[in-house]
């Protein structure tokens, strides 16, 4: 099966079968019938992608219901730490962080489900992110929880007096101190 459970509800690692030979490798980065197969299924509508250098961290993000986005990130070029928080109200796991690494060499991706503040840093010379998304982008819906509060103990990967952040991610709230509509649906 090429997902992994993470301990978050919902919250996946999809690994795709990677061909590789003398020539180089081939593989289906993204294949609906392969995710509903799994149970999953999204309809994809936007593809997002960003170039970044080290030490840039953008995030954490969300969109507000009914604009919300499932993601679907992978990375094209180097390495990120790719961090999600839960802000699904009445999840099991309501808070709590997770962060993978997703690289241009491990293929690895990270499908991450309406409901979660999701972002990145890049620690190698230069980044390139892409990610699928099921809903269309809306500023007025934007909402976002600061990189560095402490109770969501993210390890990014990089010294954080480094961080490269956005004028706009620098005055984000907390976790305590978000205004959302997310709910948990089991």
């Amino acid at each position: 099966m090429p997902f992994q459970q993470t301990g978050i509800p919902g919250l996946l690692v999809y690994e795709p079968k990677v061909f590789g030979d003398h020539r180089g490798y081939f593989f289906e980065s993204y294949n609906a019938n392969t995710f509903r197969e799994a149970g999953i299924e999204y309809n994809f509508v936007q593809d997002n992608q960003a170039r970044s250098t080290y030490g840039v961290l953008r995030g954490l993000h969300y969109q507000l219901e009914p604009y919300a986005q499932t993601k679907l990130v992978r990375v094209l070029e180097g390495r990120i730490i790719d961090a999600v928080v839960d802000i699904r109200k009445g999840s099991p796991t309501y808070g709590k962080s997770f962060a993978i690494e997703l690289s241009a060499e491990n293929k690895l991706q990270l499908l991450v489900p309406k409901g979660f503040a999701h972002g990145y840093a890049v620690i190698s010379e230069t980044a390139e992110v892409m990610y699928k998304c099921d809903n269309f982008y809306h500023k007025a819906s934007e909402g976002g929880i600061i990189y560095n509060d402490p109770a969501l103990e993210i390890n990014w990967g990089i010294d954080l007096k480094d961080a490269i952040v956005s004028e706009k991610d620098l005055v984000l709230p907390k976790l305590a101190d978000i205004n959302h509509n997310f709910v948990f649906n089991s």
